[in-house]
């Protein structure tokens, strides 16, 4: 009997991992799908497919393995030597997306409020550091609950930029195209952006699943967890496609459209997108200082903030230049995870046969 609530808590987990300032922005799904144009659509379902996959075999074999971290799994399909690669790799992956995250937050404010990139920045690197020090879980949690609210929103921002589409199509396709690319082909786009988000939600997906009560409610939990993440995916790309003319050089595409829509949309939009760029970031700096320090001792504590002041140096590079250079980067390397996650999967499945 499939457990629904361990199901939601898998695939929830798994969505809040994903979803940070690139994807709630739009700035992601413009550079790797909707620069595109119309094929970007084709390459979404093709991303859709693939993390749906990929989150129901890294939650199942976390659930054989019962696995409280990341390492052991990791281990488990790479082999010892490869698997060290792919430890380190997954780590520094945490410290990038820190970097990212602080500079969505400093563009973010900007474009809300006026408020200085450089500020902005600041602000989000101090609050994320007291976090991960202070250990304030009940802070986190709260952030963590405006996930379904950012859903809530992407339905309406997106589903309202479809309907009110004015624009022919070869003039939308063309404004597409001019936009920055995730890649130089849209398949090759597809596949980075599995990889990468992949690297990223691989250790979330693995101790959840090594959490589940049973194997079918782990291999739920992830399917629910992939398709989610499809149909916002798809809702972003289609809304931001139908208005691409008009976010040409655009930080935060999706906060432009619902601010379009309503400045008290465009309001709650942003406080949405701040409270995920925060939980992301808190969630993988504490990864990332964790998995070299033992938390609560000082010396966790004073390398947070040394790795906290780190990331905000490297956000100085620019929110737009930084999701175009630093995501590609580790989807590359993030190919090795997903190979080495299609192969233990159906290994798995090849003993299973042999022993019924």
């Amino acid at each position: 009997m499939v457990n629904i609530k361990e199901v939601l808590r898998i695939s929830g987990a798994f969505v809040g991992v994903v979803v940070g300032a690139g994807f709630a922005s739009g700035q992601e799904i413009m550079q790797f799908f909707t620069s595109f144009g119309l094929i970007g659509l084709v390459g979404v379902m093709i991303s859709s497919a693939l993390f749906i996959f990929l989150a129901m075999a890294l939650s199942t074999l976390g659930q054989q393995q019962a696995s409280l971290s990341h390492k052991r799994v990791i281990y488990a399909i790479c082999g010892k030597y490869l698997g060290v690669f792919v430890d380190a790799m997954i780590t520094f992956f945490m410290f990038a997306i820190a970097v990212v995250m602080i500079a969505g937050a400093g563009a973010l404010l900007e474009q809300l409020a006026g408020i200085p990139k450089l500020w902005g920045s600041v602000a989000v690197t101090i609050l994320t550091i007291a976090i991960v020090c202070l250990d304030v879980r009940r802070v986190i949690s709260f952030i963590g609950s405006i996930t379904p609210l950012l859903a809530l929103m992407v339905v309406i921002v997106a589903s309202s930029a479809i309907v009110s589409r004015d624009a022919d199509l070869e003039v939308l396709q063309a404004a597409a195209q001019s936009q920055p690319h995730g890649a130089g082909n849209w398949l090759i786009a597809a596949l980075l952006y599995v990889s990468y988000n992949i690297v990223a939600g691989a250790p979330f997906l693995v101790i959840m699943g090594g959490q589940a009560v049973d194997r079918k409610t782990a291999l739920w939990g992830g399917v629910i967890g992939g398709v989610l993440l499809g149909l916002l995916m798809l809702l972003i790309a289609g809304g931001m496609f139908a208005r691409v003319d008009e976010l040409g050089g655009i930080a935060m595409p999706m906060l432009l459209l619902a601010t379009q829509l309503s400045p008290v949309v465009g309001i709650i939009m942003g406080v949405a997108i701040f409270g995920m760029i925060l939980n992301t970031a808190v969630g993988v700096l504490y990864s990332f200082s964790a998995r070299l320090l033992e938390p609560g001792t000082a010396r966790f504590r004073w390398g947070t903030i040394a790795a906290g002041v780190l990331a905000f140096i490297g956000s100085l590079a620019g929110f737009i230049n930084l999701v175009g250079t630093v995501y590609p980067f580790f989807g590359y390397l993030g190919f090795v995870l997903m190979i080495c996650t299609l192969i233990g999967w159906f290994r798995i499945k090849t003993v299973a046969v042999k022993q019924n």
